[in-house]
């Protein structure tokens, strides 16, 4: 284990200090089974999947309820065991997703520790074709936000680094950490299996200096095993967790523009799908809980480890409810996540996903946009190193192509800009939006060649 402390990447900034994730890094997780379960046929960017069940059918918990057939798959599961109420269009905040909503039936409790959560296990029998087409059926994506099904990362990819992302840089969100504290083997024998499937020769777990105890712990499961693994802490610095910048401060190379972590023969994968790969290829259990942190204005704030499809408003209900009047909710960090009310006071909210890692109450605020003043702020904690100020005025003067020529298309969008920002310009959502013009451009001239 190493306390490297380099650079890494360029810019970057430290919002918090600590006491938010102090609410709950010690804190056990619990264990919630709400009554009914709202499963999103979208989960992902990949176009969706096709329902294999009907409206009054009975399912088991694990049981296959949508098939995806594009080019990166990402099934979907029963959460639990019940009665499919309805296949339905649920609206929220002027857009309809559809979503299996399956009323449970019985008491479900947590399944006994399997033995890979227990100890090492042989991994001889496993071949890399197999541990693909089990991550694939499991219905594995990206845990730490972004969703891309697991399985197309390592599929004909030349790999020679494996990087699980256990950061967790966002301010609040502890349910990372608290996995590794809990279900170090299962997290470990996730990883092994990834090495394999990767072909990579080594594997590095990263995570900020704020999880030594997460480090020491994993640590001392490996003593004496073989396994090329190693514990990489890093400074605490947001946003350490953003996939180039953990290439950037690990292996010291840059993802080139428009490249993919591949690229540079690196993978990046969030230690919850490595707990998840453990799961579906050992236990043969497919992708149906996660665990979420609950936090910020709740009166009991706690890490728990639901089903897929829980309701939000039941997790704030668990935690006694929300303290503050005046509040915003937000699915994800603070940094990234997305608000989905304001001054909330019972009323229905979305319904956890695959990649909901967090739901964070902080008070409410207003602000109005002030006229930038050139200070150049944004760009100096940028760290993709883009100029936001420039980009976000190009954009609203919709000059498209000034915004292409500054790098639009490498924006990140981790909010480092608009935090900066003394005159409180909306810069995270102008450059993130003339990022996706710019992308559409490039796509649209690549089609017409």
């Amino acid at each position: 284990m190493t306390g490297k402390r380099n650079s890494g990447f360029f810019g970057g900034i430290h919002p918090t200090d600590g006491s938010d994730k102090a609410l709950t890094d010690q804190k056990p997780i619990r264990f919630l089974e709400p009554d009914t379960v709202t499963i999103y046929l979208n989960q992902s960017l990949t176009g969706g999947c096709k329902p294999l069940v009907k409206e009054g059918e009975q399912v088991v918990k694990g049981q296959l309820i949508a098939r995806s057939e594009g080019f990166a798959r990402d099934h979907l599961h029963a959460s639990v065991t019940g009665r499919v109420e309805k296949i339905a269009e649920i609206r929220e905040k002027g857009t309809s997703r559809t979503a299996f909503v399956i009323a449970r039936q019985g008491e479900q409790t947590e399944e006994p520790a399997a033995a890979y959560q227990k100890e090492f296990s042989d991994l001889a029998g496993y071949s890399r074709e197999k541990i693909l087409e089990a991550i694939m059926e499991g219905g594995l994506v990206g845990m730490g936000g972004a969703g891309f099904p697991t399985y197309k990362k390592y599929d004909g990819q030349k790999l020679d680094w494996l990087l699980i992302n256990a950061a967790e840089c966002e301010p609040f969100l502890t349910c990372d950490h608290r996995l590794m504290l809990e279900a170090g083997y299962q997290v470990l024998n996730g990883v092994r299996l990834l090495l394999k499937a990767s072909g990579a020769k080594k594997a590095y777990i990263c995570m900020e200096e704020n999880k030594r105890d997460a480090a020491a712990h994993l640590k001392e499961l490996l003593e004496g095993h073989s396994d090329p693994i190693e514990i990489r802490l890093l400074p605490v610095r947001y946003p350490q967790g953003g996939e180039r910048q953990l290439i950037q401060t690990v292996l010291g190379v840059e993802v080139p523009q428009g490249g993919l972590p591949a690229t540079v023969g690196a993978v990046v994968s969030n230690v919850g799908t490595a707990a998840a790969c453990a799961d579906a290829v050992l236990g043969g259990r497919p992708l149906t809980h996660r665990i979420v942190t609950v936090t910020g204005l709740v009166k009991e704030a706690a890490n728990y480890r639901v089903p897929i499809g829980t309701p939000i408003r039941q997790l704030l209900a668990a935690c006694g409810g929300v303290t503050a009047e005046k509040n915003r909710v937000i699915i994800g960090g603070p940094m990234t996540g997305n608000c989905v009310a304001v001054d909330w006071k019972g009323e229905e909210l979305p319904f956890v996903t695959k990649t909901t890692s967090g739901v964070v109450v902080l008070p409410e605020f207003s602000s109005r946009e002030q006229p930038c003043i050139r200070c150049g702020g944004c760009e100096r904690v940028c760290p993709a190193g883009l100029v936001p100020y420039q980009i976000d005025s190009a954009f609203r003067q919709e000059d498209f192509d000034l915004c292409e020529k500054l790098y639009a298309s490498e924006c990140i969008a981790c909010g480092c800009c608009s935090y900066t920002c003394p005159a409180r310009r909306e810069l995270t959502w102008t450059v993130r939006t003339a990022r996706d013009t710019v992308k559409q451009r490039m796509r649209e001239r690549k089609a017409g060649n």
